[in-house]
C-alpha cells in the first residue's frame, strides 16, 4: 500500500498541512498582539530598547498561549490542565517565531527604533511576521506529524461547549487571518496618515495699515 500521502501518525498530508497553518496562525496572532502591545507599554513607561524587547517577547508568549488555551477551555478542560497542554504544544513554535521575528527586525535598519506612528515599523513588522510564519510552519508540521505540538490539542477543537463556556470565542483560521491583516494594515494606515500630517504654520496678525 502506498503511504506517500500520509504522515507518520496516519493523518492525510493535506490535513496535517492545514493543521500546521492553523497552529502557526494562532501563534502569529498572539505574537503580533504581544509585540505591538509591548512596544506601546515600553514606550509609555520610557523603558530602554532591551527592556522593551523583553516585555514584547513575554507578552507575545502570553497572548500566544492564551489564544491556544481558549479552545481547550471551551471544550470543558480546567484552566490548569489546558495551560499544561498548551505549554507542551506551543512553546517551541512561539520560541521559533519570536527568535526569527526579532532577528529580522534587528536586521532592518531603523526598524527597532521606529515608533508606532512610523510606517517603517509596520512594514518591517509585516515582513518579520511573514518570515516568522514561514519559519514556524515547518516546525509545527514536524511536531504534528509525530503526534506532538498542536496534535495534543487537536482532539479538543470543535467540541460542543456547555453552560457559560459557550461564551468563550471560537476563533477560526479565517478569523485569525482577517484579524492579523486588519491589525497590520490599520497600524500602517494610521502611521502613514500621521507621517503625512502637516503641522500648521503660525500666522501673525497683520499690523495696522500705514498711511503715507
Amino acid at each position: 500500500m502506498d503511504h506517500s500521502t500520509h504522515d507518520d501518525v496516519g493523518h492525510p498530508m493535506g490535513s496535517t498541512n492545514a493543521m500546521a497553518v492553523s497552529a502557526t496562525l494562532h501563534c502569529l496572532t498572539g505574537c503580533a498582539i504581544g509585540e505591538v502591545l509591548g512596544l506601546m507599554v515600553g514606550t509609555a513607561l520610557g523603558l530602554g530598547t532591551l527592556a522593551t524587547i523583553a516585555l514584547a517577547v513575554a507578552l507575545a508568549f502570553l497572548f500566544g498561549y492564551a489564544l491556544s488555551t481558549l479552545p481547550l477551555l471551551r471544550a470543558g478542560l480546567g484552566l490548569g490542565t489546558a495551560l499544561g497542554i498548551v505549554l507542551a504544544a506551543d512553546t517551541l513554535s512561539i520560541a521559533t517565531m519570536e527568535l526569527v521575528d526579532n532577528a529580522v527586525m534587528a536586521l532592518i535598519p531603523g526598524a527597532m527604533e521606529a515608533g508606532l506612528v512610523n510606517p517603517v515599523f509596520w512594514l518591517s513588522m509585516m515582513l518579520a511576521l511573514t518570515v516568522a510564519f514561514l519559519a514556524a510552519w515547518p516546525v509545527n508540521r514536524h511536531l504534528l506529524a509525530r503526534g506532538k505540538g498542536h496534535a495534543l490539542t487537536h482532539g479538543f477543537h470543535g467540541a460542543a461547549p456547555t453552560g457559560a463556556r459557550r461564551l468563550i470565542p471560537d476563533l477560526s483560521t479565517s478569523t485569525l487571518v482577517a484579524a492579523i491583516v486588519a491589525f497590520m494594515l490599520g497600524g500602517l494606515v494610521v502611521s502613514i496618515a500621521s507621517d503625512l500630517e502637516v503641522e500648521p504654520t503660525p500666522t501673525h496678525a497683520a499690523g495696522p495699515a500705514r498711511t503715507p
